[in-house]
């Protein structure tokens, strides 16, 4: 769901320079090779070498950007959080479109992400959500928090589409922002099992259908 590099920058072997642009780029490097393999693997099985090596950071360098695992794991969760939140911005506030065409426009660009890696990555936070059994607790919060802003994002678009006409007036707009997020997830999870848009199509077809209905 959310655009990741293939092609890691590669950067010289050896300690972190102390400068603070140093810092800044390196730990830029390791949260987009983790949103990349998170969003493919997921958070138990991408081992913490698998990363470190495909952007030529030490493992003794790590600890200079996070203290831990579990720290270098909520930043991966805040830095996937808003650049999926400016995707749905840029579907949900493009004036260009009715409230209606934003919302299946949002749709549209999302399965062109999963098209562009061929349906191999999903998304992670509804990745992290199907392993919080091993998590660290302090993942729940986190995860839920990110869940209810993209909810209140796509309520907000719900009500302009209501105030425009193009929705029933009497629809909850946040119960069907909650009920399209829960079905949402499990459409990416079937689309990356299936390597298919089909079930995203399945169900956005259906969910625009009930709105309007």
């Amino acid at each position: 769901m959310l655009d990741s590099p293939t092609q890691p920058v590669r950067r010289p072997r050896g300690r972190p320079r102390k400068d603070d642009d140093t810092r800044s780029d390196v730990r830029e490097l390791l949260l987009r090779a983790g949103v990349a393999a998170l969003t493919e693997k997921g958070f138990a099985a991408t081992g913490l070498d698998e990363i470190l090596k495909s952007v030529a950071v030490p493992k003794g360098s790590f600890y200079h950007y996070f203290k831990s695992k579990e720290d270098f794991g909520l930043a991966l969760i805040d830095r996937y959080d808003l650049a999926f939140s400016h995707r749905l911005d840029r579907s949900f506030k493009n004036i260009d479109l009715s409230p209606f065409e934003r919302l299946q426009d949002f749709v549209y660009s999302a399965e062109d992400g999963m098209r562009r890696y061929e349906f191999s990555r999903g998304c992670l936070v509804g990745n992290l959500g199907q392993e919080m059994g091993n998590l660290p607790s302090s993942f729940r919060a986190r995860l839920i928090e990110v869940f209810e802003g993209w909810q209140d994002k796509m309520a907000n678009c719900i009500r302009d589409a209501q105030a425009h006409g193009e929705i029933s007036g009497d629809r909850d707009a946040d119960l069907a922002a909650a009920f399209f997020w829960i079905g949402w997830e499990g459409a990416v999870l079937r689309a990356k099992l299936e390597r298919s848009a089909a079930p995203l199509r399945v169900f956005a077809q259906e969910f625009f259908r009930g709105l309007r209905r």
